[in-house]
C-alpha cells in the first residue's frame, strides 16, 4: 500500500460520512471565515487610509500649537526639563499660534520651492441651504487664503481660487467640495459658480468648485466649504488659533524643510535657545500612521478570537476521530490481520484528519474573503485578499489536522488485529 492508496482510502471514507464530516467542516470553515473576515475588512480600511491621506499630499507637514497635554514634572514645577535637555515652561502651553505670528512666517519662510498657506477651522457641523435644497448638517468650514488648495491637495474643476484681495477683504465668497455641490444643485455642480447660497443664516457667493478627492467612509474630504481665513474670523466664534501648512516639490527635502521651519517659527515665537518648542510640527501622514496602528491592534484581536475558534474546532475534529477509530475497529484489525502495517493505518487516519481540516479551510477562506470585501466594497477600495494571511490560515488548519488526528491515528495503529477482530 503506498502514500497515494491511503490517501484515496481517506478520501473515500470522508465522502462517506457527509454528514458528520460536514459538520466538522462548519465548524473549521467559520474559524477561518471569521480569521479572514476580519482581516481583509482591515486590509480594504487600511488602503482606503492610505489613499485618503495620500490625497492630503505626502510632501507636506502642518504647525500647530502645543496644549496642555505635554507632560510636566511631578512637581508640577513653572520649567522642567525634556529628553533633550531643554526647558519646557508651563507658560509656553496652550498659547494658540496668532494671526501675525502665521503671517510672519508666510513671509519670511523661503525654503527652495516650498509653499506656505495660513488656515483655521471654521465653526463645525454646518447647513447650507441654496433655495428649497439644504446638506446635512455637518459640512466642515475652512478658512484658508490663496495656497490652501495647493498645500492640502485640492484643485479647482470650475471657476477660480481664492486670491489675495479675498484674503485682505474677508468678503464672503466659498469654495465648495464636489459632494456639497452635488447635493446643492444635483447633477449639474458646474451651475453652482456665482450663486448665493446660505451657511446658517450668512451669504455666501459660490466662486469656485473643487474636484472630487474621493472621499471615503475614514475621511469626508469632499464635504467641504473653503473660505477666507479673515471671513471665518469675522463670522466664527471660535478659538483665536491658526494653523500653517507647508508643502515642499520633493518628499526627500520634508527633513530639512520641517527643521528650517522650526528655527523660522522659534525666531517668531521668540523663544530662548533652551527653551523646548511651544509649537508642533506634524506630517500629514501622522493620523494615517495612527490608524493604521489602531487597526493593527485589531488585526491581533481578530487573530486571537479566530484561533481561540481554531482550537475548539480541533477538540471537536478528535473528538469525530476518537469516534471513527471506534466505529471502525474491526476494519482496522482486518487490514492489520491480512498484513497491513501499523503505518499504513495512521496514514489513512491522518490523512482523514487533515482533508477535513483543509477543506474547512478552504471554505472558510473563500467565504472570509467575500465577507471581508462587504467593508471593501462600501469603502470603494476594490476587491481585496489578504494573501499572506491566506497563506497563514492554510497552514493553521494543517497544524489543526496533524494535531487533531495524531492521537487518534496513533490509536487505530496500536491496535490489536486479534481483539479488534472480537470488538463488538
Amino acid at each position: 500500500m503506498t502514500i497515494l492508496d491511503s490517501f484515496n482510502l481517506a478520501w473515500r471514507t470522508v465522502r462517506g460520512n457527509k454528514l458528520r464530516a460536514g459538520i466538522t467542516i462548519a465548524i473549521i470553515a467559520f474559524g477561518i471565515m471569521a480569521l479572514i473576515g476580519i482581516i481583509t475588512a482591515i486590509e480594504a480600511m487600511n488602503q482606503s487610509l492610505k489613499e485618503s491621506f495620500s490625497s492630503m499630499g505626502a510632501n507636506s507637514f502642518s504647525i500647530r500649537y502645543k496644549d496642555s497635554r505635554a507632560r510636566m514634572g511631578p512637581n508640577n514645577d513653572e520649567v522642567t526639563k525634556t529628553k533633550r535637555g531643554l526647558k519646557e515652561k508651563k507658560s509656553n502651553l496652550n498659547k494658540p499660534l496668532r494671526l501675525e505670528e502665521v503671517e510672519r512666517f508666510k513671509a519670511n519662510y523661503s525654503f527652495p520651492g516650498a509653499m506656505v498657506s495660513v488656515y483655521r477651522r471654521g465653526p463645525g457641523g454646518q447647513e447650507l441651504r441654496y433655495e428649497d435644497r439644504k446638506t446635512n448638517p455637518q459640512i466642515l468650514v475652512w478658512g484658508g487664503d490663496e495656497n490652501y488648495l495647493m498645500v492640502n491637495g485640492y484643485t479647482i474643476e470650475q471657476g477660480r481660487n481664492l486670491n489675495n484681495l479675498d484674503v485682505q477683504s474677508g468678503r464672503n465668497v466659498c469654495l465648495l467640495g464636489s459632494n456639497v455641490a452635488t447635493r446643492l444643485f444635483g447633477e449639474r455642480p458646474e451651475r453652482s459658480i456665482d450663486k448665493i447660497i446660505k451657511v446658517g443664516s450668512t451669504p455666501y457667493r459660490v466662486i469656485g468648485l473643487l474636484k472630487s478627492k474621493g472621499s471615503s467612509a475614514m475621511l469626508r474630504q469632499d464635504d467641504v466649504i473653503v473660505t477666507t481665513y479673515t471671513n471665518v474670523r469675522r463670522y466664527a466664534n471660535i478659538g483665536p488659533t491658526y494653523l500653517v501648512g507647508v508643502s515642499v516639490t520633493d518628499i526627500n527635502q520634508l527633513p530639512v524643510a520641517t527643521d528650517e521651519a522650526t528655527s523660522v517659527f522659534r525666531s517668531i515665537r521668540k523663544l530662548e535657545p533652551k527653551e523646548d518648542n511651544n509649537f508642533v510640527i506634524e506630517k500629514s501622514d501622522k493620523f494615517a500612521e495612527m490608524f493604521i496602528g489602531f487597526l493593527s491592534s485589531i488585526t491581533g484581536a481578530a487573530s486571537a478570537i479566530g484561533l481561540i475558534t481554531l482550537i475548539g474546532a480541533a477538540i471537536g475534529l478528535m473528538n469525530i476521530m476518537l469516534v471513527a477509530v471506534n466505529e471502525r475497529t474491526k476494519e482496522v484489525g482486518l487490514v492489520k490481520a491480512i498484513g497491513g502495517k501499523s503505518k499504513y493505518v495512521r496514514q489513512q487516519f491522518l490523512f482523514e484528519s487533515m482533508i477535513i481540516s483543509l477543506l474547512g479551510a478552504l471554505f472558510g477562506i473563500i467565504l472570509g474573503i467575500l465577507v471581508g470585501n462587504i467593508f471593501g466594497i462600501i469603502l470603494d477600495t476594490g476587491f481585496v485578499i489578504p494573501w499572506a494571511w491566506v497563506f497563514i490560515g492554510i497552514i493553521i488548519c494543517t497544524i489543526v489536522g496533524l494535531v487533531a488526528g495524531i492521537y487518534p491515528a496513533m490509536k487505530a495503529a496500536r491496535l490489536n488485529p486479534i481483539v479488534a477482530l472480537r470488538y463488538e
